[in-house]
């Protein structure tokens, strides 16, 4: 039996492995993404009506609103706040 990672927590095992990086941004904007799709739909928005308000393509909101999609700008993701009455925060947090 391989013990390499016993007793560690899985976060020394992302970093341990190099991946720990990639999945705190996966991680990150699958919360964006679930958040902007919960608004919308709260305000029963539509793709396309949001695309405009962003002034956008749909295809870019398809990207953004995609979890699996991680390369997308701050600017982007501010928009898309504007358009739905939010304010964009962001923090650093303590390792």
């Amino acid at each position: 039996m391989n013990a390499k990672h016993l007793g560690s927590d899985f976060d020394s095992f992302l970093e341990e492995e190099g991946l720990l990086e990639e999945a705190e941004a996966v991680a990150t904007k699958r919360v964006l993404a679930y958040q902007i799709a919960q608004t919308m739909e709260e305000q029963k928005l539509t793709k396309a009506a949001m695309a405009r308000r962003m002034k956008t393509s749909r295809s870019a909101l398809d990207r953004l609103l995609d979890p699996t999609i991680s390369s997308v700008t701050l600017l982007t993701i501010e928009r898309a706040a504007r358009a739905l009455g939010r304010r964009l925060r962001i923090e650093m947090a303590e390792a």
